[in-house]
């Protein structure tokens, strides 16, 4: 009998099979950077727009971090629906 998902539990799924990363591949403790889906981190990287938005986010990162926070908002996944 093959049970049908509930919306979260198919959300879950698709989250957990991205490849998730930071930009230079390294920890995002180690470097500061945001941690983002593999595809929108290539994505960015390929124009100079989306070079310049990943910087941004970034420094938003780096100083989050510099407060004692986990978590910053950046602005990357704004929008996404998740």
């Amino acid at each position: 009998m093959a049970t049908t998902l509930r919306k979260p539990q198919r959300s879950l799924k698709k989250w957990t099979a991205q490849k998730w990363t930071t930009a230079s591949g390294k920890k995002s403790s180690k470097t500061g950077e945001v941690y983002a889906p593999k595809k929108t981190i290539a994505k960015l990287k390929s124009t100079a727009a989306g070079r310049k938005k990943l910087a941004a986010a970034n420094k938003k990162k780096r100083q989050a971090t510099r407060k004692g926070k986990q978590h910053a908002r950046h602005g990357l996944h704004k929008g996404k629906k998740r």
